[in-house]
Order: C-alpha cells, then sequence, then structure tokens
C-alpha cells in the first residue's frame, strides 16, 4: 500500500513537471507581459500616492498652524480692543493731570484703581498698570500704580517712548508682582499723552496677558513629537516657545533655531512652508501670521514624521492593497500552472467560471478569441488588475474628499468664537458708555449662548443646566419686569450628574409664556427642583399659572406639535422632543410627568437615569 501511493506521488509530481516544462512559455509571456509592468505600474502608482498624501498631511498640519494664528489673533485683538477703550477714556486722563493737593491726588488713585480693577475682570488681563512720574503720591501704590524709573529698566522702554502712542508688544517674560508670586506674562504698552498739552508725557499704560493665553492656543499644535511650536517677533526673536512633552526626554526636543536665510523668509511672508536640512533628514519649516501683534507662529515637522503620519492614516488601504494584490498573483500563478497541466480548454473554462464567481464575468462580452486560446486569460487578467487599480483610485479621492469636508469642519468652529467676542466687545462699549443694564443683559445672553452652545457636546452637567434656567429667566425677568419670581433648589452634590442639553430650559420657557404669562394678571411665580432618589434625578418645574387639562397634558407628550399654527404660537411646548430624547438617553422608563390643574398651575416632572461624568 505504501509503495502505490509513493508511485502515485511520484507520477504526479512528474506530470506537475512535465505540465511546468510544456507551459514554460505561457509563464515566461506572463512575466514579461503582465507580472512586470504590473509590478512596476504598482510600485509607481504607490509612491505617488504616498507622495500625494505626504502634501495632504503637510497642508492639514498648516491648516492647522493656520487655525492656532487665527485664534491667537482673535484673542489678541481682543487685548488689543480693551488698550483702545483705556486709551479713549477720558477719565483716566483726568485722574493723571498734575494736582497739587494730597485729597485730590488721592482721588485720582481711587479713580485709577476702579478702572484697574474693571479691567482685570477680563480673564486674560493678568495686571493693569500705569508708570508714572515718581513725584506722584500714588506712583508708590506699586500694584497698578507705580514709578516710570521701574519701566525704564525695561529692554522695551525705548520701542515704547519711540513709538509716540503707538502700540508695543513685549516677549514673555517673569514678573515679580507685590502682591501676588511671580508670573510668567507678555505685556502691550503704549504712551499715555497730556490732551491739552500733547507734547507732555503723563505715562505709560501696561496690560500684561498671562502667558496661559499662548500656552492654550499653542498646546492645539501637536505636529511634531521632536520640535517645539513657537512665537517670534518682526525681528526673528523668540517670544515665546511651547515647553517640551512629558514623553520627551531632556535635551531631544527642539525648535526655534533656524538659518538667516530662511529667518528672513518666514518674517517677509504672511504664511507658508519652507524646508531645511538639519543634518540627518529634511525638515518642513511651517509658519503662520499672528496679525495683531506682526509675529509669526512656527512649527517644525521632520520628513520621516510626515511620511509616518501618510502610512499612518492610509495604513489599512495600503496593507489591504499589497495583501490583495499578493493573494491575487498567488492564485493567477497557481490556476496558470494547474490549468496548463490539464489542458488549454479546461483551464481557461474553469479561469472564465472563477471570474463570473468573483463578478468579473462581463469581461467575455469583450473578447472574440476562440475556446481555448490561452491569450484570452491574459487579457483577461489584464483587465481585472485595470479594474483593481481604478477602485483604489476612487477610494483615494474618497478619502481626499473627506479630509476636505473635516477641514470646512474645522473652520466652521470660527463662528462660536466670533459670537463670543462681539459681545465681549459690545459690553465694554456699554461699560465705557455707563450703560449698565445693558452691559448685564450682553453679560447675559452671552452666558446663555456658551451654556447652551456646550462646545458643540450634546450632555451637559446639571450645574449648567440650572445655571441655563437662571440666566434665561433673568433676561425675561429684564423682558417681564415685576411680573414673576423664581427660586432654584438643588440637593447639594448634583452638580456632575448629566443630562441631555436643552432639558430644562423648553420647560421653563412653557411656564412661562404658557402658564403666568397667559393669566390674566399675568404674574405668578417659578420653582425649579433637583434632588437624588436612589439611582434616579429627579428635576421638577413648578408654575402657579393658568394649568390645562389633563388630556392636552397627555397630548403633549404623546404628539411632536399638536396644534401647531404657521405662526409658531399655540400648544406645542416642545415636551415631546425633551420626553423623547431622555428616552433615548436614559431608557424608555425615564422622561417627563405632567401634574397639572386648570386655574392652579402645572408640575413637570423629569425623570433621568443618574450618570456621573466618569460614567459617560
Amino acid at each position: 500500500m505504501g509503495k502505490k501511493s509513493l508511485k502515485l506521488n511520484w507520477d504526479y509530481l512528474k506530470d506537475l513537471w512535465q505540465g511546468i516544462i510544456s507551459a514554460k512559455k505561457w509563464i515566461l509571456a506572463y512575466v514579461v507581459f503582465i507580472l512586470v509592468p504590473v509590478t512596476i505600474m504598482l510600485a509607481s502608482y504607490y509612491q505617488r500616492s504616498s507622495e500625494i498624501l505626504e502634501q495632504e498631511v503637510t497642508r492639514s498640519m498648516q491648516q492647522t498652524l493656520r487655525q492656532a494664528g487665527m485664534n491667537l489673533t482673535y484673542k489678541l485683538d481682543h487685548i488689543l480692543d480693551i488698550s483702545n477703550s483705556v486709551f479713549m477714556n477720558k477719565e483716566m486722563y483726568t485722574s493723571l493731570l498734575p494736582q497739587s493737593t494730597i485729597s485730590e491726588q488721592l482721588e485720582q488713585m481711587k479713580s485709577l484703581r476702579n478702572l484697574a480693577d474693571t479691567v482685570q475682570t477680563n480673564t486674560d488681563i493678568q495686571r493693569f498698570r500705569i508708570f508714572v512720574d515718581p513725584s506722584r503720591l500714588y506712583a508708590g501704590d506699586r500694584i497698578n500704580l507705580l514709578p516710570m524709573s521701574m519701566l525704564e529698566k525695561r529692554p522695551w522702554y525705548k520701542d515704547i517712548m519711540d513709538a509716540g502712542g503707538g502700540m508695543v508688544w513685549t516677549g514673555v517674560y517673569r514678573e515679580n508682582y507685590l502682591d501676588m508670586e511671580e508670573k510668567d506674562v507678555f505685556s502691550v504698552g503704549r504712551v499715555l499723552r497730556n490732551p491739552l498739552q500733547y507734547g507732555e508725557i503723563l505715562g505709560v499704560l501696561m496690560l500684561d496677558i498671562s502667558n496661559q493665553v499662548l500656552k492654550e492656543v499653542m498646546s492645539g499644535v501637536n505636529l511634531s513629537a521632536v520640535y517645539s511650536p513657537y512665537i517670534v517677533d518682526k525681528e526673528g526673536k523668540l517670544i515665546y516657545a511651547l515647553e517640551a512633552p512629558a514623553n520627551v526626554s531632556g535635551g531631544e526636543y527642539t525648535g526655534g533655531d533656524l538659518p538667516e536665510e530662511i529667518m528672513h523668509t518666514v518674517l517677509q511672508t504672511d504664511e507658508g512652508i519652507v524646508k531645511r536640512s538639519n543634518g540627518r533628514e529634511n525638515v518642513y519649516v511651517m509658519f503662520a501670521s499672528i496679525e495683531s501683534t506682526g509675529w509669526k507662529l512656527l512649527a517644525e515637522v521632520s520628513q520621516s514624521e510626515i511620511a509616518h503620519r501618510a502610512v499612518a492614516q492610509n495604513q489599512f488601504t495600503s496593507i489591504a492593497t499589497v495583501v490583495a494584490i499578493t493573494v491575487l498573483f498567488l492564485v493567477l500563478v497557481f490556476v496558470l500552472l494547474t490549468f496548463t497541466i490539464q489542458g488549454l480548454t479546461k483551464r481557461i473554462q474553469v479561469v472564465l467560471k472563477m471570474m463570473r464567481k468573483e463578478g468579473v464575468g462581463w469581461l467575455e462580452e469583450y473578447r472574440h478569441a476562440p475556446e481555448g486560446d490561452f491569450r484570452l486569460l491574459e487579457r483577461s487578467v489584464d483587465q481585472l488588475i485595470r479594474k483593481v487599480n481604478n477602485l483604489m483610485e476612487e477610494t483615494y479621492q474618497a478619502k481626499v474628499l473627506e479630509r476636505e469636508a473635516q477641514l470646512k469642519a474645522l473652520q466652521a468652529q470660527i463662528n462660536p468664537h466670533f459670537l463670543y467676542n462681539t459681545l465681549d466687545m459690545i459690553n465694554w462699549s456699554a461699560i465705557a458708555h455707563h450703560a449698565e443694564d445693558t452691559s448685564q443683559m450682553i453679560e447675559a445672553l452671552a452666558q446663555y449662548f456658551r451654556l447652551s452652545l456646550n462646545k458643540g457636546k450634546d450632555h451637559v452637567s446639571v450645574a449648567d443646566e440650572l445655571n441655563l434656567a437662571q440666566v434665561y429667566l433673568e433676561i425675561q425677568q429684564n423682558r417681564f419686569p415685576s411680573t414673576f419670581s423664581f427660586h432654584i433648589e438643588a440637593q447639594p452634590g448634583l452638580e456632575g450628574y448629566l443630562i441631555p442639553k436643552l432639558t430644562l430650559q423648553p420647560l421653563v420657557e412653557n411656564a412661562l409664556l404658557h402658564g403666568i404669562r397667559k393669566a390674566k394678571d399675568k404674574r405668578g411665580s417659578i420653582r425649579i427642583a433637583a434632588k437624588l432618589e436612589q439611582d434616579t434625578l429627579l428635576l421638577s418645574v413648578t408654575d402657579d399659572g393658568i394649568g390645562m387639562e389633563e388630556e392636552t397634558a397627555r397630548k403633549l407628550l404623546l404628539l411632536p406639535r399638536p396644534d401647531m399654527r404657521a405662526d409658531g404660537s399655540g400648544s406645542s411646548y416642545g415636551l415631546y422632543n425633551v420626553n423623547e430624547r431622555i428616552r433615548i438617553f436614559a431608557g424608555e422608563q425615564y422622561g417627563l410627568s405632567i401634574e397639572t390643574i386648570p386655574g392652579q398651575g402645572t408640575t413637570i416632572y423629569v425623570r433621568v437615569k443618574a450618570i456621573g461624568p466618569q460614567e459617560q
């Protein structure tokens, strides 16, 4: 039995070898006309694809840097607006004019301190300082009012004086304040002249800004693990450099030492990318302008890091492509050898059958070679590889379009920042004109937008949701003065629990506009409560308005828009939407319930599963 089996195996190998020899011309034709050209084509395509992807990665990094530069420009423009607002303050100049009596100088110091306190309410302003003649009594304040002699020691003193009232930015430096520990700050300064005698200098205004303003923006520029992003001034001097990340040992994290010709190119161009060599490899220097100051934001990325990112982004596609091509070639070679041994006609029929099974049987319609012609296999394989190549190209183009859409979405995020900055500028204008009511309304509206937008998140903390309801009611109290009161009670410890965004605000709006405002005297009160019952978060909104029928209350939770009219009025209170979002967030057993009595008021209960931030 063993000898017979051995003889059969030997005969099989012998027949196989003879088949290979007889098919050597086909194998040679396959290698010369198919395998080699396709390999060269795929290698060229892969190289070109890698180059294009590296270019896309580089452009994406440049867009990130440009975005950071724009964010810094917005922040520093806001500082400049504050400086301009102070610069135009008439009371400040009155308080800086020479006075003969001590009581008058004390009044001046009090006025200047009040101005300093107002400016320092902005979180970006570390300290408001005015440097004056040492002979002034209030020059000894040493907190907001300081002698000019302290400024004369600074390297930027001459630049401020030469600017003649224009604003001069300093680099980041360490300042030792009298009433607090040392801080790393950078400043914008300008000369203050006597409006009655322009040649006389009354002092120098300095606004100190915490270096955290730069650090927060630059921390988002995570382009390299080797090179640190940094900022230089108009002359190429280092203003600020981001510290090395924790995963980089000392001495390895570098950046900021550019050759003179490259630095000249950076200073003369608004934004762009230049390439330099550090002796071991090429490094791309990306830069963008910070228009408010004339500074440049720079980030360096090595070519190997860009290539690594490109490979990482296209890793799955590359591996799948290589594996698919390898398997395809192996299958084709195996099929070619096997079918050659068994006969040309039979081999071609089997190949066509497999192609039909794989979805490319339509190739038969374009071939009119005689049955059994082995060249049909070559042409079919060639068409199959061309189709795979086209599919890979389409996949790549889809990825490029997807990246462009992501960049456009990133640009759209600028709009909330513009809204907040605009409201802040209006608020400062209202303060400057002593319109306190207008200022309060603007601050409340800005806070309402921040809480309601919530940086695009769908879930907020109970504390933020209660704050949003409070801000909404305060705004409405300005709209309907002395017509309603409200009270908020929250059990301690609930601040960190999460609920869907805009859960309470529609209920509060319903209580005010459809409960209290529809009463005969249009007066009433609203009570908001929050507490924890075992693993359920219970919130309630109660009003003493007109109430409603039970059937109406039931429909509000079952129908999306009951009795909705074209002008947006009617009984569509938005409760259905809130109820559905809570059930999606927490489960079918949670949601809204309504207790109401016509003519006496309504209470809406919100039951949500208690979920802490660590569970989200």
